[in-house]
């Protein structure tokens, strides 16, 4: 535990103080209607919901994930979720203004435009509940899984005195203030939350017993974590950090945002845009920051970690108060925070709970439309008013928060819990990819894939869940074992590619409807364009070329641009001046590139 000065409690009190204040006042027109509570009316610019989309991503968790992850793995586990930025680019070059041409209110709203008939309408409830309620649980109570540890090590809190100050603040500015005060705040949370990563980084890079990057970099117990690439040597190694996430991972599995062509609170966030170039705007403006940019600051920390508190037992002796249940190397995140200075420590203070607030709101928001628009609205009472709509949203807020905190109570390990929601989307991601530019997918194909890779993974791998979640084996030794992933992959695949032949298509006016709405293009809608024009239905109504193939080039050129932001960011960190300044000038000519193509890809706006 450490003590807070005047001038941390001032810093945090300012910051709580002006969270409250924004959600204030935008209350009253966020409560107008169900739009303005959760797309803030469609007139969102880019350059705000790409700040929102970071903000909403660094999460307290992420830092003890990270840390976790360097510690175990050294910096190269951090492909695990590095290999995401293909799926996002594709959301960005692809799926961006496909989705705001789709003009739904949510993501879930998208299975009835999209699919018809009982199967759809099946479809649409059931995965408002299991991904707005069931994941958005999961995935919250991770977050203030970590928020619990970092009260425990820096303030001497109780998991339920932690969540009672953080979440209370929290729930009230989301509630209020709907999505426009989640969007306004998070502007100040990214701001907040970057400022206390950086100032962290320098400093504990900086303590006597670390030494600074010269001695960081030349300590024995480091040397082998820094590497960016795993060890092509190390077979095993290069497989499950490296081959599975960039052959596999990125297009086959589902996970909160970085879902396979888009969705979730990133879907919400681009169909509350102004138009499609913003959309494409704000989704390559997240990409850029969240993992060029942002992943630095933690990677330090959790380096000089590792000189600082070597083992988990030096992390149980310096804090012998924590909970054994919570022990584990993403303690030691918190840990390094400790040894702050009065100012920076309050600034950090300030930047956890931005973290921790921006990401709940987020979640809460998304998932409460979820339950407004597709569970609530759509079969409950589709006559009710936008009042009763919007009050339902911040009912539904309510219980979000009470029962994602129960769960983050019983949980042990965070980096646990990310696996688990991996696996259970193994094998549906490509399905979210093709809907849009295959005719033939139907909504039984959607429904085999989710039922179907939930209960593969768990005869797979999930032999231990109680002990993955509750209990406290270590995450290395416990399963799900990722070498079988890709046989999970293979199998859900193949079920739903069966069913989808095995049932009948949706009918004519159903794909009629779909693609005169949002216009896909492309030959995976050329026999229904055909089918179309037989019966005197025109579906075709822009002349710009289909983007799709100057998109996938784009993504692949988007890749080389951020990934060599993030190569050159940490050899120039590292001190590796050679290889940094020739990543440098190899994304220099990406971007330039980029920019090129992107022209090709904007949509004319008239």
């Amino acid at each position: 535990m450490v003590a807070l000065e005047t001038l941390d409690y001032a810093i945090i009190i300012g910051f709580f103080a002006t969270t409250l204040i924004v959600g204030l006042l935008v209350a009253k027109k966020s409560g107008k209607s169900s739009s303005e509570y959760f797309l803030s009316g469609r007139n969102m610019p880019w350059w705000l919901l790409g700040i929102s989309m970071v903000a909403t991503t660094f999460s307290t968790d992420t830092p003890n994930l990270v840390t976790d992850i360097v510690r175990n793995q050294g910096v190269s586990g951090n492909w695990v979720w590095w290999a995401f930025l293909i799926t996002g680019l594709l959301t960005v070059f692809v799926y961006a203004k496909l989705w705001r041409k789709s003009e739904v209110n949510t993501d879930i709203e998208f299975y009835e435009l999209r699919y018809g008939g009982k199967p759809a309408k099946f479809l649409r409830g059931f995965r408002a509940v299991y991904l707005g309620v069931i994941f958005n649980v999961m995935a919250m109570s991770a977050v203030t899984l970590a928020a619990i540890k970092i009260g425990q090590i820096m303030l001497g809190l109780t998991p339920l005195e932690t969540i009672g100050y953080a979440g209370l603040v929290t729930v009230i500015f989301s509630t209020i203030g709907g999505f426009k005060g989640v969007v306004y705040t998070d502007f100040i949370l990214f701001f907040a939350a970057m400022a206390g990563g950086i100032g962290a980084a320098y400093y504990c890079v900086n303590l006597p017993e670390v030494g600074g990057m010269e001695g960081l970099m030349a300590n024995e117990a480091v040397i082998n974590k820094i590497n960016i690439l795993p060890d092509f040597n190390d077979t095993t190694t290069l497989i499950t950090l490296l081959i599975i996430p960039l052959a596999v991972q990125w297009w086959s599995a589902w996970y909160p945002g970085a879902e396979p062509g888009g969705g979730g609170y990133i879907a919400q966030r681009m169909l509350a845009a102004k138009d499609e170039n913003h959309a494409i705007g704000a989704t390559f403006f997240f990409n850029a920051l969240h993992y060029a940019l942002r992943p630095w600051p933690w990677i330090l920390v959790a380096l000089a970690s590792i000189v600082v508190y070597p083992d988990i037992a030096s992390i149980h002796e310096a804090f012998p108060n924590i909970v054994e249940s919570k022990l584990g190397d993403d303690l030691a995140y918190s840990a390094m925070l400790t040894k702050l200075p009065s100012g920076l420590l309050g600034l950090v203070m300030a930047s956890l709970i931005a973290a921790y607030m921006s990401t709940i709101s987020t979640h809460l928001n998304w998932g409460s439309s979820y339950v407004v628009n597709d569970f609530y609205a759509r079969y409950v009472k589709p006559k009710a008013s936008q009042k009763e709509l919007v009050n339902v949203g911040r009912i539904s807020t309510v219980l979000l928060m009470v029962v994602s905190s129960g769960v983050a109570l019983l949980l042990t390990n965070a980096y646990q819990l990310f696996n688990i929601i991996l696996m259970f989307g193994a094998g549906t991601g490509l399905i979210f990819i093709l809907r849009w530019f295959w005719w033939r997918i139907n909504a039984w194909s959607e429904i085999s894939a989710m039922f179907s890779s939930g209960i593969i993974s768990i005869l797979f791998n999930f032999t231990s869940l109680g002990v993955v979640l509750f209990g406290t084996a270590e995450a290395d030794g416990v399963l799900p074992n990722w070498s079988t992933y890709p046989v999970v992959v293979l199998l859900t695949s193949i079920v739903w590619l069966a069913v989808t032949f095995l049932t009948r298509p949706e009918k004519d006016k159903t794909l009629f409807d779909f693609y005169r709405q949002t216009q896909p293009g492309g030959p995976g809608w050329e026999k229904i364009i055909i089918k179309a024009r037989a019966q005197g239905a025109a579906l075709v109504t822009t002349n710009q070329k289909w983007s799709v193939p100057a998109g996938v080039l784009a993504t692949l050129v988007g890749c080389v641009t951020i990934y060599g932001a993030l190569f050159s960011t940490g050899y120039w960190i590292y001190g590796y001046y050679t290889q940094a300044s020739i990543l440098t000038l190899l994304t220099l000519i990406a971007t330039i590139a980029l920019v090129k193509l992107w022209q090709r890809i904007k949509t004319r706006v008239f």
